[in-house]
C-alpha cells in the first residue's frame, strides 16, 4: 500500500496579498462612487420633478392673480418676433392663436401687433393677413394696430398691411415688397474636381433646382413665374389692404423689394404715423395698460428643450455607464 505524494501548497506571498488588498480597495472605491452618482442624479431628478410641480401649480395662480389686477379695460399686445415660419415663435399658428384671444376678450379695446421681422414664409404671412381681415369682420368695434420696431420687412409687412393702421419709428426699417429665392451652383466646381453627378427620376423637371445640375432656359423661365406669381399675390394684398392710404400706386420701386425707413415710408403710405407701441396705446387706443397676448410656449416646453437630447447620455455617464455610443 503506497501513498501519493502530494507537493506542498506554494504559499501566497505577502506582494501578491498587498495586491489582492489593493484591487479589492479600488473597487470598492469605484462603486461606492457609482452609487453616490446614482443617488446624486436620483436626487437631481426629484429636485427637478418638484420645482416643475410647483411651477405647473403656480402658474395658473399667477396668472389670475395678474388677470385680478387688469382694469375694466386694455390694450392687448401681440409680439411677432423674428423669422414668420412653421415650427418657429412667430408661426401662423401662434400669432392667429393670439389675435382670436385678444379679438375675443370684452376687455380688450384693441390690439397692437408689435412687429420685429425681416419676414418669412408667404404662405405663413398670407394665413395670417387673412385671419386678421376675418376677425376686424367680426368684431368691427375692435381695431387692430401694426407697431413696427426695428423692422417690417417682406412677409412681415404683408401681415402689417392687414391692419387698420401701420405705425413706426422714424427709423424703422419698412416695405421689401418683392419675393426671393436663392442657391448655389457647384457645376464648375465638380467638373474641376472630375466629380459626376448622377441623378434618377421620374418626371422631366422634377431634379430642376438641382445645384449640382446646369441651369435650363425653359426651367429658369417656370421658376421665374412661380415668383412673379407670388409676387403678384403680396403687392394684391399690400393695395388691398392699404387700399388709397398707398400716396402712389403706379410708384415705380414702391413694389420692387426696396426698404424705406419710417420717415421715408409714411409719405409713401406705407405707414399711416410715427410711434411707439406705447403711444399708440395711450393715444390712439385710449387705454395705456398693455397686457401680452403672445402665445408662448410653456414652462415645462422650454424646459424640455433646453435639457436637450443629450440627457440620456449624460445621466448614463454619471451612473458609470461609460460604454460605447453611436454618433
Amino acid at each position: 500500500m503506497s501513498d501519493e505524494w502530494k507537493a506542498p501548497e506554494k504559499a501566497e506571498s505577502g506582494d501578491d496579498k498587498s495586491w489582492k488588498l489593493l484591487e479589492k480597495t479600488l473597487l470598492a472605491g469605484v462603486q461606492e462612487q457609482r452609487r453616490a452618482r446614482r443617488w446624486g442624479i436620483f436626487f437631481k431628478l426629484l429636485t427637478f420633478t418638484y420645482l416643475l410641480l410647483m411651477l405647473a401649480l403656480f402658474s395658473p395662480l399667477m396668472d389670475m392673480e395678474k388677470s385680478a389686477t387688469r382694469g375694466a379695460h386694455y390694450t392687448a399686445l401681440i409680439e411677432v418676433r423674428g423669422v414668420i415660419a412653421d415650427k418657429e415663435p412667430a408661426s401662423a399658428d401662434n400669432i392667429v392663436g393670439s389675435l382670436r384671444a385678444a379679438f375675443e376678450d370684452t376687455k380688450v379695446k384693441g390690439v397692437i401687433l408689435r412687429i420685429n421681422s425681416p419676414g418669412g414664409s408667404p404662405v405663413q404671412s398670407g394665413y395670417v393677413y387673412d385671419e386678421i381681415r376675418r376677425l376686424r369682420a367680426l368684431h368691427p368695434d375692435t381695431k387692430l394696430y401694426a407697431v413696427i420696431s426695428d423692422l417690417g420687412a417682406s412677409g412681415a409687412y404683408y401681415i402689417a398691411s392687414a391692419a387698420d393702421q401701420i405705425y413706426a419709428d422714424k427709423a424703422s426699417l419698412v416695405g421689401s415688397i418683392g419675393v426671393t429665392a436663392a442657391g448655389y451652383g457647384f457645376v464648375g466646381t465638380m467638373e474641376k474636381l472630375g466629380v459626376e453627378r448622377r441623378t434618377y427620376t421620374s418626371g422631366e423637371h422634377k431634379a430642376f433646382l438641382d445645384p449640382f445640375q446646369p441651369q435650363k432656359a425653359d426651367e429658369t423661365r417656370f421658376w421665374q413665374s412661380v415668383l412673379d406669381t407670388t409676387h403678384r399675390q403680396f403687392i394684391a394684398s399690400v393695395k388691398q389692404g392699404r387700399g388709397d392710404r398707398l400716396k402712389d400706386k403706379d410708384h415705380p420701386e414702391l413694389f420692387s423689394g426696396l426698404v424705406w425707413s419710417g420717415e421715408q415710408a409714411l409719405p409713401l403710405g406705407l405707414i399711416d404715423g410715427l410711434g411707439s407701441a406705447s403711444s399708440v396705446a395711450r393715444d390712439v387706443i385710449g387705454e395705456k395698460e398693455l397686457v401680452d397676448f403672445t402665445v408662448e410656449e410653456s414652462p415645462f416646453d422650454r424646459f424640455s428643450k433646453k435639457l436637450g437630447a443629450s440627457v440620456a447620455e449624460k445621466l448614463a455617464l454619471y451612473m458609470g455607464f461609460q460604454g460605447p455610443a453611436l454618433r
